[in-house]
């Protein structure tokens, strides 16, 4: 197979993109999650980026959460030495999350809701409910040279509230999509996941007739991720659970390539219909 090769913006070309398609950005953090269930060093979420860029990711995700989690504040100088495609924060909007962007300086960082108890994101920042205070967030952010992105579920209002605060990108949450897709029998024409989907495709046009560009992820996987990729003006997925779940059995490397592979349309094989 021929190797692929940088491309415009640290981009990876080759057999498994499709110019015409989203980029993909890879989480890694669930690689630091791995790790820190024994408090240890391995396995290196710095070395799961490195993989996944080989694999053809033109970006890589990762959120330092309050309560650290999974990626730890060590991480983040080893990232930003060894990653070569866009670097992608996501983020609380706190005064301490800001100065630690600033000091980092990634491509761009995605403002996200946060909750001790909870065991991932469990829906869309609440733009429209606290938007005097992600005023100010935003505008230090790209102060320091950063474009903001907001993590939103697929709510018109919550659009016009990110527009209004001044976000670049906003990110819409495909859980409410994903969801729908598992629990009707991974069938794509059932009627509850074309009527997720259809939110999904409305809000994206909405972002980008506002002046916004529109990236979506949560909860995306083999099986689930060509119809949100085939949206019209999508520009970036951010997947990173099914990845490295798929990686246990194939590697990083291979895992990013087989998600390019179903992004662009092709069927998941058995193992990765099983394997989201």
């Amino acid at each position: 197979m021929m190797m692929a090769a940088p491309g415009p913006r640290g981009i990876i070309s080759g057999p498994d993109r499709d110019s015409t398609m989203p980029d993909l950005c890879v989480n890694i953090d669930h690689v630091a999650t791995v790790r820190q269930a024994r408090r240890t060093w391995e396995p290196d979420p710095a070395w799961a980026a490195v993989e996944a860029q080989l694999g053809g990711a033109a970006g890589i995700t990762f959120h330092l959460r309050e309560d650290r989690r999974h990626i730890q504040d060590a991480d983040l100088a080893r990232l930003q030495e060894v990653v070569s495609v866009r670097l992608n924060m996501e983020m609380a909007a706190t005064d301490e999350m800001v100065a630690i962007a600033r000091d980092l300086k990634p491509q761009m960082a995605m403002l996200v809701p946060e909750g001790r108890q909870e065991v991932t994101t469990e829906g869309g920042l609440d733009v429209a409910g606290q938007s005097e205070h992600l005023k100010g967030i935003v505008a230090a952010l790209e102060a320091g040279g950063i474009p903001a992105s907001a993590f939103i579920d697929a709510e018109p209002h919550q659009v016009d509230a990110a527009a209004s605060c001044g976000f670049s990108v906003c990110e819409l949450h495909t859980g409410p999509y994903a969801e729908a897709f598992h629990s009707h029998g991974r069938d794509g024409r059932h009627e509850q996941v074309r009527a997720e989907l259809e939110k999904l495709t409305r809000c994206c046009e909405q972002i980008t007739e506002a002046g916004m560009t529109c990236n979506a992820g949560h909860a995306l996987h083999y099986a689930n991720v060509a119809a949100v990729a085939a949206m019209p003006g999508v520009a970036e997925l951010h997947i990173g659970h099914s990845i490295v779940s798929r990686s246990i059995y194939v590697g990083i490397r291979e895992a990013t390539r087989e998600m390019l592979r179903c992004m662009a349309g092709d069927p998941p094989g058995e193992r990765e219909q099983n394997d989201p």
